[in-house]
């Protein structure tokens, strides 16, 4: 038995919902691809935003006040 739809046979019906399925994938995938990359640039210029002193915890800039590092000749009279 041959069912026709709109002048198409059954068979032609498949093949353009498969095509559809895989063109519906392809942007599925794109869209996330795309998605990620615009995250990822925008984690980016969060983090170039960032001051010296905030840049993470094993940062260099200003380690010396934030560690509370003691000068050798030690305490003056005015601490």
């Amino acid at each position: 038995m041959v069912l026709v739809v709109y002048g198409t046979s059954f068979g032609g019906a498949a093949v353009a919902t498969l095509g559809l399925a895989a063109v519906t994938a392809a942007c599925r995938v794109l869209l996330r691809h795309s998605e990620q990359t615009e995250r990822n640039a925008a984690r980016v210029l969060a983090e170039d935003r960032l001051t010296p002193a905030h840049r993470g915890r094993h940062s260099r800039a200003g380690a010396a006040t934030q560690r509370g590092c003691q000068v050798s000749g030690g305490m003056s009279p005015h601490d």
